[in-house]
């Protein structure tokens, strides 16, 4: 055994770290945004002195609610990774498939996805915690549609990335919906975010939904600006979105689909 040897490998995996956006977001980003979401959920517990706050029916229904925007986001981005990764543009876009028809299986295929996703994560929180989600009852749906067209926006965005950048950026797909959700408040309302991050939140569709969640947990009470703000926010981002997927996919066919990747 030859320590230089094993000194060269270390080294080659090292600087490996400067060019790799997977090895950053593993060493970095996870635990940061532990640290903020926990930390900030903590002080938001600690802050909380009322009778009525229902921690259990909160948290897992945020959770639960917060898989509507994840999986949306995830289902589209990583439908485009996977055809990267196995060079099967070409393929598609040498046959009469239009983008459009291209994108829609996506969100099809995501939106089936989502009600399995989330159906399994309703029944099981219901059998650990009876914590029954409907509990909302038709507010759910107005919250889950926003949500959904929230992730279209970021797997759209997303998806537009790796068509310019390719699977180098492909890390993208799961840190991309996390990033935003400090400013979401999943778990913990805004007023516990410092100022400028409440700024942010301000426009981020998701924090009004989650928002508007707690005050129908805790006061069986539901603002209708809740769903107005965010909807008029999403409807921009949505149009802004599609926009971009489309111009990187027109730059990328521009390119040529087999000199690109």
């Amino acid at each position: 055994m030859k320590f230089h040897r094993i000194y060269a490998i270390i080294i080659r995996n090292l600087f490996a770290y400067k060019r790799s956006l997977d090895r950053l977001t593993d060493a970095f980003y996870w635990p940061a945004l532990d640290l903020i979401i926990w930390g900030l959920t903590s002080k938001f517990f600690t802050q909380s002195n009322n009778d009525s706050f229902n921690l259990v029916s909160i948290i897992v229904s945020a959770i639960i609610i917060w898989l509507f925007l994840w999986r949306a986001q995830y289902e589209i981005s990583i439908n485009v990774v996977d055809e990267l990764w196995n060079k099967n543009l070409v393929n598609l876009f040498g046959s009469p498939l239009k983008f459009s028809e291209w994108i829609a299986s996506f969100l099809i295929l995501g939106f089936i996805k989502i009600i399995l996703s989330v159906g399994f994560a309703m029944g099981l929180a219901y059998f650990l915690y009876r914590v029954e989600i409907f509990s909302l009852g038709f507010y759910l749906i107005p919250f889950m549609i926003l949500l959904i067209l929230n992730g279209w926006v970021l797997g759209f965005i997303v998806s537009g990335l790796i068509l310019s950048y390719g699977s180098k950026v492909q890390t993208l797909v799961w840190v991309t919906g996390w990033a935003i959700s400090p400013f979401c408040a999943i778990y913990y309302p805004v007023s516990t975010l410092p100022a400028w991050a409440q700024k942010i939140a301000f426009f981020t569709p998701p924090s009004y939904i989650f928002e508007g969640m707690r005050q129908v947990i805790n006061q069986g009470r539901f603002d209708l600006n809740k769903l107005i703000i965010p909807a008029i926010l999403t409807l921009i981002y949505l149009f802004l979105s599609l926009l971009y997927i489309k111009n990187s996919f027109n730059k990328l066919m521009d390119k040529g689909l087999v000199k690109a990747f």
